[in-house]
């Protein structure tokens, strides 16, 4: 789960990171008056939105003239931000932070994330920091200091030491880097992070370190153990459909072509989608019903894929394990009498009563094609989405 600059900030205060001083603001209004009670010469106003790149779609402004706070503030209000990371669709602007200025000295890059391969933590930081940190991989690779952290064991000075001079940190900071490392590390692992991205992290005139952006993402699984971090989900940032999904307990992400899939099985799902893309479709979503499905939670399924207007044709693969494969079919021909418009349904059922299931179908009268063949299956519901 991902939540906003403006929050990840929250937390990083509660482990004693310094993050400069800010409001929140939802209008105009709020806007100047949260830079009221900034005070000073200047004030950053930042776009809320979950995407990276604000600051190159002009979604993060400094203004240095208080009267033209409203003015900016307006621009912003209400824009469709376009980043790498949003596509062509953006993100609409509906908060902003309002930020004090820093006298900045030096940029630099921080970010922990989830080694999943290694099972391990990795600590990322560059001097090169504020900028397109994948730029910077690329031409400068060598600008990317890496330290790997054995979670069973946990974070050390060396580890710290490591980074420290790879990004050419002065003695004299020295204490103060290894406590925001240190301070950020524990953040991390007491909140089930996945990621923890600072860019920039600054040394200002006054030789502090300050969090200038923050993004974090959560691991879903672990949202149980961490109510607060819960109660933060902004679900205007999320696809309805996926928050939909959400609350039916399904596992749902969608994606940007038009063959909607329902399969049981989260390694059947990532192998049908493959196929989908080997034979020249475009999955238009990662649909995993799980090993409990019931009818209700397959004609909820049904609805949800069936909203999205890009879908052209359906698959439905099930391997009948625990799953029924009768109780698929009931929950199929549920959706089917009030779907609000007639989508080319393919079926690949194999397993736990799957003789049961096809026998059902036949008998309601739903429009569907059946076939054992995978391959089948998949060319079928391509061409049907032609």
């Amino acid at each position: 789960m991902n939540i906003h600059e403006y929050q990840a900030k929250m937390l990083l205060m509660q482990y004693h990171l310094n993050v400069p001083k800010g409001f929140l603001a939802e209008s105009v209004a709020e806007t100047v008056a949260a830079a009221d009670k900034l005070g000073g010469t200047g004030w950053v106003l930042k776009a809320q939105v979950h995407a990276g790149g604000r600051g190159k779609a002009g979604g993060i402004k400094l203004v240095r003239d208080k009267s033209k706070i409203a003015e900016t503030a307006e621009s912003l209000f209400g824009m469709i931000l376009r980043t790498k990371q949003t596509g062509d669709e953006g993100k609409l602007v509906r908060k902003l932070y309002v930020e004090e200025t820093k006298n900045i000295k030096k940029e630099l890059y921080l970010s922990i994330v989830l080694d999943r391969e290694n099972a391990a933590v990795s600590i990322i930081a560059s001097a090169e920091g504020g900028m397109d940190i994948e730029e910077v991989a690329e031409n400068h690779p060598d600008k990317i200091i890496t330290t790997t952290v054995d979670p069973t064991i946990g974070l050390y000075d060396f580890h710290v030491r490591k980074l420290a001079f790879g990004i050419g940190i002065e003695k004299d900071l020295m204490a103060k880097f290894s406590s925001v490392i240190k301070n950020l590390y524990n953040m991390f692992i007491e909140k089930n992070a996945n990621q923890i991205e600072i860019n920039p992290l600054i040394i200002t005139a006054e030789d502090e370190f300050f969090i200038l952006d923050a993004k974090c993402d959560f691991d879903d699984n672990a949202l149980f153990k961490h109510k607060d971090i819960a109660a933060m989900e902004d679900e205007q940032e999320s696809s309805p459909l996926e928050v939909t999904a959400a609350k039916a307990g399904l596992n749902y992400v969608k994606m940007n072509g038009n063959i909607a899939c329902m399969v049981n099985g989260a390694g059947l799902a990532m192998a049908t989608m493959d196929l989908i893309n080997l034979y020249g479709g475009k999955p238009a979503n990662f649909l995993d019903v799980g090993g409990t499905a019931d009818a209700e939670r397959v004609t909820k399924a049904m609805h949800i894929i069936a909203s999205d207007q890009n879908v052209k044709g359906i698959f439905i693969n099930i391997m009948g394990g625990i799953v029924r494969c009768d109780l698929i079919a009931q929950g199929v021909i549920d959706a089917s009498k009030d779907l609000q418009r007639e989508i080319p349904v393919v079926l690949r059922m194999d397993g736990t009563n799957a003789e049961k299931a096809d026998k059902m179908l036949k008998e309601s009268g739903v429009k569907f094609f059946a076939t054992n063949d995978l391959q089948e299956a998949v060319q079928q519901v391509i061409k049907f989405a032609l």
